[in-house]
């Protein structure tokens, strides 16, 4: 006989095999138990107790009314077949099954034998069951597989209502739309009415890369009430650059605001903002910063060669470059006029350091705009550094100046002294010292780095496992990253690099004109 399917099972996650993506392997049953001791009655009983309180097990991730859960909700008795899995759902629920007919549940449960639940419980979701964790492959417990299933319902549950994908480059739609997966097809728009006729046939909203929108999408989303909320890559992004076509492992929708903008509220300045006093949460924050400068991560690479502090007995200040175009500064800018700016403002603060200047790797690689010319750079700085990664820099160096760099929260998770030019997300909340006009909203709302890191690094992104193609929690993402420090080459990363190569030459060739 043919073992039923897990009641305890993964998503059809698009672009990964059930193979790959399953947490758990039907096999033969053993006889059904026909007595439990104490401790196997109470473990089955905090398994129940899980199992509801996560709403996981059946296809949970399928939404509306075609979701056990949602019946269960309802309280109301449940008339279910003698071998559904809704009927044993319900039945942990405490709601009352209504069994039509003889089948693997219904039996157990008018067997007239004692702990009738926990015996079920044993006899079909641990003795016939065996669980792996699909991140490694490994042989797993029934309590790390409900965990896991837990932490995909979440994920679920918070793309839940997005309906539409718009302004994402194809060579990293199926990343994307991985991580914005709702529990149904995702639509992938490539202009505002397509978009808009999407979100309004489907009911739901629209996810958008804010610099690649299509043009009019605002407009004729709000002629039509569709709400729209933008999409950016994550904090721990991937091992190679997103202007050379490497695709995000990361990426954060926010449905409140935009975290780049200082001028309003956004979903991340909530989450920094709310008391955390959990303390496995807080703990495992503490952890995730240990790990990521043991294993030497920044958002865009890992490990990499020590660097060696150039002045011994001298300060040492980095001043990293960003792109000057990019929306992150154009909101948050408070006053300074680029890269250039930046460094005439940082040696003003420190006239006795030793002051090194990293261009950002994008404008570095021709792809964007911020270029500042190494003889203007001079002037102002000691050292114009580009081939040591940043986290190796921020191990080394005192204290960091930025603009809205992300290298200034890379650099507080590393202990620098922190100085901020702009209006970033880590500004305002007494980690940093701030040279722009403070952010009324987050006066006086001071957090601990644990806090901020709980927030930013494990409450607010979506992360995906780049070797299973599945969600994942940003330690496994760590891992990955730490495991291939080098990104992976394509046909479409290297003709991005000779473009980018192409672009440097002629912008070179008219300087010199």
């Amino acid at each position: 006989m043919t073992p039923p399917t897990p009641v305890l099972r993964s998503p059809p996650f698009p672009g990964t095999s059930p193979a790959v993506a399953a947490v758990s392997r039907a096999v033969p049953p053993r006889a059904v138990r026909a007595a439990l001791s104490a401790p196997e009655i109470e473990r089955a009983r905090r398994l129940a107790e899980r199992i509801v309180a996560e709403r996981i097990g059946g296809a949970f991730w399928i939404p509306g009314a075609a979701n056990a859960w949602t019946r269960i909700a309802q309280g109301s008795p449940i008339a279910a077949r003698g071998d559904d899995e809704a009927g044993l759902l319900a039945w942990m629920a405490g709601v009352e099954v209504d069994w039509l007919g003889d089948g693997r549940f219904a039996d157990i449960a008018r067997d007239g034998a004692p702990d009738a639940l926990e015996r079920a419980i044993f006899t079909w979701l641990i003795d016939a069951t065996d669980y792996r964790d699909p991140y490694s492959d490994r042989p797993v417990s029934i309590e790390a597989a409900v965990e896991q299933l837990a932490f995909w319902r979440q994920t679920i549950d918070h793309n839940r209502g997005i309906a539409v994908a718009a302004g994402i480059a194809g060579w990293k739609r199926r990343e994307v739309g991985a991580m914005l997966w709702p529990g149904e097809a995702l639509h992938f728009a490539r202009s505002a009415a397509d978009a808009t006729r999407a979100a309004r046939t489907a009911g739901g909203m629209i996810a958008v890369w804010p610099s690649k929108a299509p043009r009019g999408l605002d407009a004729e989303a709000a002629a039509h009430g569709i709400a729209v909320h933008p999409v950016e890559d994550g904090f721990l992004r991937s091992t190679g650059l997103g202007s050379d076509c490497h695709p995000p492992h990361s990426i954060i929708l926010d449905r409140e605001g935009l975290h780049l903008d200082p001028g309003r509220p956004s979903e991340l300045e909530r989450l920094i903002g709310t008391p955390i006093d959990n303390p496995v949460l807080i703990a495992r924050a503490e952890r995730l910063m240990r790990d990521l400068v043991e294993k030497g991560i920044s958002k865009y690479a890992s490990g990499g060669r020590p660097f060696e502090r150039p002045a011994p007995g001298r300060r040492l200040v980095l001043v990293t470059g960003q792109v000057e175009d990019d929306l992150s500064v154009r909101l948050g800018r408070a006053g300074v006029d680029g890269n250039l700016d930046l460094i005439r403002r940082a040696r003003a603060a420190e006239p006795d350091a030793f002051l090194i200047f990293k261009p950002h790797p994008d404008v570095d690689a021709g792809h964007r705009r911020g270029a500042v010319p190494d003889a203007e750079a001079l002037r102002h700085v000691d050292l114009v550094l580009r081939d040591v990664p940043m986290a190796s820099l921020l191990d080394s160096v005192d204290a960091v100046h930025v603009l809205t760099s992300l290298s200034g929260f890379e650099a507080l998770i590393r202990g620098c002294e922190v100085v901020t030019h702009g209006q970033p997300f880590y500004a305002g909340w007494g980690l940093t010292r701030d040279m722009a006009p403070p952010i009324e909203r987050r006066r006086g709302r001071n957090v601990t780095k644990a806090q901020l890191v709980a927030a930013t690094l494990i409450l607010y992104p979506r992360y995906l496992d780049p070797v299973t193609k599945l969600p994942c929690p940003p330690e496994i993402l760590v891992e990955r990253l730490a495991a291939q420090p080098l990104p992976q080459e394509t046909v479409l990363t290297r003709l991005r690099r000779l473009q980018g190569w192409l672009r440097r030459g002629i912008a070179a060739a008219g300087g010199r004109a």
